[in-house]
């Protein structure tokens, strides 16, 4: 760990240097930040350049960089690091002697040590075997064992892990590669599906991922729990439908002086889910203190769009047909938002948020959007609302969020509703409302007056 002192964060990553372990393979790494801390992220298959595509990933790192030196790299045979010949099985010992050259090359004597799934076999193993370097350990959504066992009953089955590491070589590459075991909300989420495809598909070959697979799913660091000496830290999600409870509860029983903290959600990778709170944890258990993420707060109009009776057209024309119309309906949109400069934060299923800094434009962008999908044979409602929202990063936040969904909620089919907050913020724009009476929004005090786009002005975007 480097003390330095009188800091000021700076969170962009550096170029990819490599590691020289003793066996001579090179390891590619990279560091990012400059805190007080350093960070040593132990991946289960990564690739350090395109991991920053993946706008999960780059948030969850510059966010840890806010307060840390975070080091990374690509275990050996995978993304920018040495490849693996096809008779060369890899091994935790193996992974254990590139943590140490990453280090070295860094110039790191101790460093806090935080894996995630599978790699915690990894960082369990260096701890025990190198108490002196490490400083602090972390262990999220982890396990010692995965297969079941006798004096292990919570393990999964060994055929059903058999099953797994035989269909490992044809799903690299697969758009739900890793994420609809690990990540089942974030599925949900297609950008982030589809960035993680094409990740995924540069992490490693096919025959490589089947030999980490092996390793991964039938390894035990049982034994070598109770060597460990570093102050620990075991997290888990609460639903976590891969790695379940009791994983967590062995680990913190096992390791000596372990704290065990549950936090909610569904995700067992890192990087998705309520992050601000699996971070907050990490930093106050490294440094002692806990910084709430910053925020920005901005005034702006929130759009939302959904298609109407999604569920019916996708039973009607079938997985791969409505895929390919959701596709098609995504291009429409963003077209739109482009058209009339919205910014798109995110998609949830079959609809839309975007915001944008005025809200007559978000009004036409919405009227342009339903004309426009309409060629598509499909409805769309749309709401909006205009208030002060919290920005974080790339996500945004705070109660006009809350109602411009629940606006949105009240529209019927190819209708743009309004909150009562747009029509005063409009006037002379020769936008024509029409009153939709009070509504109490779900979870929102009090009551709100709606109105819809009426008149010419519901076309004129035509």
């Amino acid at each position: 760990m480097d003390n330095r002192q009188d800091w000021r964060p700076v969170i962009e990553p550096r170029e990819t240097q490599y590691a020289k372990t003793v066996d001579g393979a090179n390891i590619a790494y990279e560091v990012t930040g400059n805190g007080p801390v350093d960070l040593l992220l132990v991946p289960g298959g990564s690739h350090l350049d395109l991991a920053w595509d993946v706008e999960a990933c780059a948030t969850f790192f510059r966010r840890l960089a806010s307060f840390i030196r975070l080091i990374r790299y690509d275990l050996g045979g995978t993304g920018l690091s040495d490849p693996l010949s096809l008779s060369e099985q890899p091994s935790v010992e193996d992974s254990v002697k590139e943590m140490v050259a990453v280090l070295d090359a860094v110039g790191c004597d101790r460093a806090a040590v935080v894996a995630n799934g599978v790699g915690c076999l990894f960082a369990i193993f260096f701890a025990a075997s190198y108490p002196n370097r490490v400083s602090a350990l972390v262990l999220d959504g982890c396990y010692a064992r995965l297969a079941r066992a006798p004096d292990y009953p919570w393990g999964v089955p060994s055929h059903l892990l058999e099953e797994a590491v035989a269909s490992a070589e044809q799903r690299v590459g697969v758009g739900d590669q890793g994420v609809i075991y690990f990540a089942p909300h974030a599925m949900r989420d297609r950008e982030f599906a589809a960035q993680w495809q094409r990740y995924t598909r540069y992490t490693g070959s096919p025959s490589q991922s089947r030999a980490r697979a092996e390793m991964v799913v039938f390894a035990d660091v049982r034994p070598v729990l109770g060597s460990i000496q570093a102050p620990t830290l075991v997290l888990h999600r609460s639903d976590d439908p891969w790695i379940r409870k009791p994983h967590a509860v062995y680990l913190a029983e096992n390791i000596p002086r372990a704290k065990l903290v549950e936090l909610p959600g569904e995700d067992n990778l890192m990087f998705v889910g309520d992050t601000d709170a699996l971070v907050a944890e990490i930093e106050e258990f490294l440094t002692g203190v806990r910084h709430a993420p910053e925020t920005d707060r901005v005034l702006a109009t929130v759009l939302f769009t959904d298609i109407v009776s999604s569920t019916d057209h996708a039973a009607e024309l079938g997985d791969r047909k409505w895929r390919e119309l959701l596709d098609a309906h995504d291009r429409t949109v963003r077209r739109q938002l482009e058209r009339f400069r919205g910014r798109e934060v995110n998609t949830s299923g079959d609809g839309f948020l975007a915001t944008f800094d005025g809200p007559g434009r978000a009004i036409e962008c919405a009227c342009a959007i339903r004309d426009a999908v309409r060629a598509l044979d499909l409805e769309v409602r749309a709401g909006l609302h205009t208030g002060e929202i919290e920005v974080r990063g790339d996500d945004v936040a705070g109660m006009a969020v809350h109602i411009g969904a629940r606006v949105s909620a009240l529209a019927e089919p190819g209708e743009t509703l309004v909150s009562g907050a747009i029509p005063p913020l409009v006037a002379g724009s020769g936008l024509d409302f029409e009153y939709r009476g009070e509504h109490q929004l779900k979870g929102v005090p009090g009551y709100w007056k709606v109105f819809a786009i009426g008149g010419e002005a519901a076309g004129r975007s035509a």
